[in-house]
C-alpha cells in the first residue's frame, strides 16, 4: 500500500500543478481579451523630421546558413530606413561553404551603398550570446535590431518598430513571429499552434499588465544602453534572449510587445530540426529558473503577481515533466482506483482536473480565432486542431523533460543550431540538406516502448473493475498513443 500512496501523491501534486499552470494561462486570456484592441497612445519618434530618426544597427547571427543566406540579405537589404543612418552586421560563424557565398552576397550590397560588414569570429566561444556580444562593441546603433537567418521582415519593419523607443523607459520592442510554412506538414501546424498560442495569449497578456515578458531572440529591437545596463550578453544558457531579457526587467526596464507587427520566418520541416530546436528552449528555460529565481524572489520592484506571472513563465517548459508524470501514473492509478474502494471520494475530487484541459481549449480558441476566425466550421476545425497539438506536445513530453532536468540539474550542453532549409511547398526537397542530424536520439525508443505503455493503458480500461470497465482515462491514453507514436516514427523515418 506504501507504493500506491507514493504514486497517488505524485500524481495529485502533478496534477495541482499542471492545473495552477492552467489557472495563469487563465489570468493571461483575461488579460488578453481587455487589452486586444486597446487603443495604442505610446509616445513614438516622428519620422518626418530627420533630426528624429536614430541610428539603427542589423545584427544577423549566422551559422552555418548555406540554404537561406541568400534569401535572408535579399530581404534585409530591401528594409527601408535611411541608409545614412542604418548599419547591418552579418555575425557569421560559419565553418562550411556558406562562408564564401555570404562574403560574395555581402560585397554585392555593399556595392549598392548600404553599410553592411561581414564579421568573423576566430572562435565560437558563447555561441550566438557570443556573436552579438562582439558585433555589439563595435555596433554605430543606438538601437540593435536582430534577425536569425530564417526570418524575413517586411521593409517597413523598422519604420514600425523604431518609433516606440521615443519612451526612455522603453528597452526592447518585439515583434509577433509570422510563419511562412505553416501548412506545410502536421509537424508545421503544431509549431505553428504553439507559437502562436505564445506570441498572442502570453505576450499581450502579460505586457498588458506589465510582467516580465522576454525578448524572442529575434525579430525585436534592443535599446543599446538596455544591454550594457543588464549586464550584456550572457552564453551561460541556451537561452540567451530569455536571460537578457529577465536580467534587464529586473533592472526596470520596460518592453513593447507589438502584435500587430508580424514578422515572417520559416517552421522546421523535419522532426530532428523541431527536437533539437524544443530542446534548446525548454533546456534553457529551466537553466534561466534556476540562474533568476532569487533576483526575482527578492526583487524590490515587482509585484507579487508579477513574481508568480514571472516564476510560471520560467518553469513553462517544467510543466512537460508533470504531463510526463500525469501520462505514466495515469495507468497504475485506473488499477488503484479500482481496487482500493475507500478512496472512491478521492478519485471524485481527482476527477475536477479534467478543467485544466477545457482551460487550455478555451485560451487557445481565442487564439485560433484571431487568427483564422470565428464561425461555427472554424470552430469545429479547432476541435481537430487542439487535440492533434495536444497530442503530439504530449509525445513530445519524454524529450522535453529530459531537457528540463538537465537545465535544472546544471548539465551543460553546445548549443545547437536549427537547421533552416528554404522550403515552400511539398515538392521542394530536403532530404539533401546537409545540416539534419541523420542518427536518431536514443530517446526515440524509450518513445516508441511508450506508445507500447499507452495501447496497454487502452486494454485496460476494457478489463479493470466489476462493472464491464472502467473508461475514463481511454480517451487520454488513446491521445498520449497518438502523440508517442507520431513522434516515435517520424523520429525513426525522418519525414516531414
Amino acid at each position: 500500500m506504501v507504493l500506491e500512496y507514493i504514486i497517488i501523491i505524485i500524481y495529485s501534486i502533478s496534477l495541482l500543478l499542471i492545473f495552477m499552470y492552467a489557472i495563469a494561462q487563465l489570468n493571461l486570456l483575461v488579460n488578453y481579451l481587455k487589452n486586444r484592441n486597446k487603443e495604442d497612445n505610446s509616445p513614438k519618434f516622428d519620422f518626418t523630421n530627420p533630426e528624429e530618426i536614430p541610428f539603427v544597427t542589423i545584427q544577423l547571427p549566422v551559422y552555418n546558413e548555406l540554404y537561406v543566406m541568400e534569401r535572408l540579405l535579399e530581404n534585409i537589404a530591401k528594409i527601408d530606413y535611411p541608409t545614412e543612418k542604418l548599419e547591418i552586421q552579418v555575425l557569421d560563424d560559419s565553418t562550411d561553404e556558406s562562408v564564401e557565398m555570404t562574403a560574395k552576397l555581402v560585397a554585392d550590397i555593399q556595392k549598392k551603398g548600404l553599410d553592411i560588414q561581414h564579421i568573423r569570429r576566430s572562435n565560437r566561444k558563447g555561441f550566438k550570446a557570443g556573436a552579438l556580444k562582439e558585433g555589439l562593441e563595435i555596433a554605430k546603433g543606438e538601437y540593435i535590431a536582430i534577425f536569425d537567418a530564417d526570418f524575413l521582415p517586411k521593409t517597413d519593419w523598422l519604420k514600425q518598430t523604431v518609433p516606440y523607443f521615443k519612451n526612455p523607459e522603453i528597452g526592447v520592442v518585439q515583434t509577433r513571429w509570422g510563419h511562412i510554412n505553416r501548412d506545410y506538414s502536421t509537424l508545421t501546424k503544431i509549431q505553428a499552434f504553439a507559437l502562436d498560442a505564445h506570441f498572442t495569449l502570453e505576450q499581450v497578456g502579460r505586457n498588458s499588465k506589465g510582467h516580465f515578458i522576454n525578448f524572442n531572440g529575434t525579430a525585436g529591437i534592443w535599446r543599446k544602453e538596455t544591454i550594457y545596463d543588464a549586464g550584456n550578453w550572457e552564453g551561460d544558457t541556451l537561452t540567451e534572449d530569455l536571460d537578457l531579457s529577465y536580467r534587464a526587467q529586473l533592472k526596470n526596464w520596460k518592453f513593447k510587445y507589438l502584435e500587430k507587427v508580424e514578422t515572417p520566418a520559416e517552421l522546421p520541416v523535419v522532426i530532428s530540426a523541431a527536437r533539437s530546436q524544443q530542446f534548446r528552449w525548454n533546456k534553457g528555460g529551466a537553466e534561466n529558473f534556476q540562474k533568476m529565481i532569487k533576483r526575482i524572489v527578492t526583487n524590490k520592484n515587482s509585484s507579487f503577481k508579477t513574481k508568480i506571472h514571472s516564476m510560471l513563465h520560467l518553469l513553462n517548459s517544467s510543466m512537460f515533466t508533470c504531463i510526463l508524470l500525469v501520462a505514466i501514473l495515469s495507468i497504475p492509478m485506473l488499477y488503484i482506483k479500482n481496487e482500493y474502494a475507500h478512496l472512491k471520494i478521492y478519485f471524485f475530487v481527482m476527477s475536477f482536473f479534467v478543467v485544466s484541459t477545457l482551460i487550455f481549449f478555451t485560451c487557445y480558441w481565442f487564439m485560433y480565432k484571431n487568427i483564422y476566425g470565428g464561425g461555427f466550421k472554424r470552430f469545429i476545425r479547432y476541435i481537430g486542431a487542439f487535440f492533434t497539438f495536444f497530442s503530439i506536445a504530449m509525445g513530445f513530453s519524454l524529450h522535453n523533460t529530459i531537457a528540463v532536468l538537465e537545465g535544472h540539474f546544471g548539465k551543460k550542453s553546445e548549443f545547437v543550431r536549427t537547421p533552416k532549409f528554404n522550403i515552400k511547398n511539398l515538392k521542394d526537397g530536403w532530404k539533401t540538406n546537409k545540416y539534419i542530424k541523420k542518427k536518431p536520439s536514443v530517446h526515440v525508443v524509450l518513445e516508441g516502448l511508450l506508445s507500447l505503455y499507452f495501447v496497454f493503458g487502452m486494454y485496460s480500461a476494457f478489463v479493470v473493475g466489476d462493472q464491464g470497465g472502467d473508461f475514463g482515462l481511454f480517451p487520454f491514453h488513446f491521445m498520449l498513443f497518438i502523440g508517442f507514436s507520431y513522434v516515435f516514427f517520424k523520429s525513426i523515418f525522418s519525414k516531414a
